[in-house]
């Protein structure tokens, strides 16, 4: 095990998270509609999430992980987590660095819990449809 976390800690790239998605992959193009919807939402965002206190899951990051799931049918909350652990796409989909540590699974699920049961959700996933389908 010593010896693993030597060359962990030693390994490094020269190419970006960035240059290694595809410039024709069909998340760029979902990716740039999503950075505009949750753009549209940052005071809805700022209003309701305190920069004091326990730290949470940024909600832009929990919305679009939310939405690998879904698009990619991931069965659980468990998997996900595994996906964004070692998926380059989703990394770079979701906004963590490739350094980024990926949240526990009971995190995730509470901040989920939280985020859904409020109607920014709701209208997140709205709008993300309403600008798919034009």
């Amino acid at each position: 095990m010593r010896g693993h976390d030597a060359i962990q800690s030693s390994w490094f790239s020269y190419v970006s998270l960035e240059e290694r998605i595809p410039k024709q992959h069909p998340l760029r193009r979902l990716r740039l509609l999503v950075d505009g919807v949750l753009a549209s939402m940052d005071a809805v965002f700022a209003e309701r999430y305190s920069h004091t206190g326990r730290p949470s899951i940024a909600p832009e990051k929990l919305l679009r992980a939310l939405l690998l799931q879904v698009l990619y049918t991931v069965r659980s909350e468990r998997q996900l987590m595994e996906q964004l652990d070692y998926n380059l796409l989703f990394r770079w989909f979701v906004g963590l660095g490739i350094d980024d540590a990926v949240w526990e699974r009971s995190v995730f699920s509470a901040n989920r819990e939280r985020l859904l049961s409020e109607a920014l959700s709701r209208e997140f996933f709205e709008r993300v449809l309403a600008i798919a389908d034009s």
